[in-house]
């Protein structure tokens, strides 16, 4: 139906959505071969997919690829789409499982994120230093968690996804979610107390 996208597919303007149009029927439109909402799709989807990716398998090595298949599946399957989740879950729940085969068919250890964010100039210096301190502090925290610990604290936190729709994305029950947020809450909170005396 529609190329597999790559590298020169990643597209940074706006899309051409006709107002009103929801992902429902962008996907519909897929459905019966419109390349132009895919593109559209691809679009609005590109930096939500971006940062859950990244975040999620720590390989930015590998980010493009996997929402490049995620969007691949998309473009395939769009006739499958039923409307019993929304469209975000379920594009949500195709970069979840491409997410998880690329973790599993890669053994190259996860690095921490280094060095410190540049200093704006027209901020007071030792200020912004210990923002950029405590934000890598947090990233690193994040980044010591397993990957299903990750997923759950992005999509909760920066995606504003409830638990309902997490469990869907995941294919797993809700308690399940539950259970890998109170994990993950208490590791952050045993790891970063030590992290923190480090900078305050």
């Amino acid at each position: 139906m529609f190329a597999r996208p790559g590298a020169n597919a990643i597209v940074q303007s706006k899309p051409h959505v006709t107002a009103g149009a929801g992902d429902a029927e962008l996907v519909a439109r897929v459905a019966r071969g419109d390349a132009r909402a895919f593109e559209d799709l691809y679009r609005s989807y590109f930096p939500r997919l971006t940062r859950f990716i990244e975040r999620t398998t720590r390989r930015p090595e590998l980010v493009e690829e996997i929402l490049n298949d995620t969007m691949f599946v998309v473009s395939t399957n769009a006739h499958k789409y039923d409307g019993s989740s929304k469209v975000s879950t379920w594009i949500f729940a195709i970069a979840w499982r491409k997410s998880l085969k690329a973790l599993r068919d890669v053994d190259v250890p996860v690095d921490a994120d280094e060095g410190i964010e540049a200093v704006a100039d027209d901020a007071e210096p030792r200020h912004e230093v210990m923002r950029a301190q405590l934000r890598r502090v947090l990233s690193e925290a994040v980044d010591a968690l397993s990957p299903n610990h990750r997923a759950v604290i992005e999509l909760t936190y920066f995606h504003e996804i409830g638990y309902h729709e997490i469990a869907q994305i995941m294919g797993c029950p809700v308690d399940t979610v539950k259970t890998r947020m109170f994990h993950a809450r208490r590791r952050l909170k045993a790891l970063l107390p030590e992290r923190l005396e480090d900078i305050l």
